[in-house]
């Protein structure tokens, strides 16, 4: 019963991460476009831990981790690069 939830949520996930890979394609603003790619962020995130959790290892919690370290700093970087044109003062 498990498996199929877990296929369930990977589909769903799946779903909307290529809603967002069409809102990054065709975002009217920039702003869109960086809520875009922070958002594929979380739902690579939400995958790597599902399929963690089918796999039964430890391994992709920890690499979930660092995906959201990097997608953070990625996101903060590019909103500052966009606002003042450097990242680092």
């Amino acid at each position: 019963m498990i498996t199929y939830a877990l296929i369930f949520a990977m589909a769903c996930f799946g779903i909307g991460l290529l809603a967002n890979l069409y809102i990054l394609a065709s975002g009217a603003d920039l702003a869109d476009r960086i809520l875009a790619l922070d958002t594929m962020v979380l739902n690579v995130i939400a995958l790597v831990v599902l399929y963690g959790i089918w796999q039964g290892t430890g391994v992709y919690f920890e690499a979930s981790m660092l995906i959201a370290m990097v997608g953070f700093v990625s996101t903060v970087a590019y909103c500052r690069f966009l606002l003042r044109g450097d990242i680092i003062e």
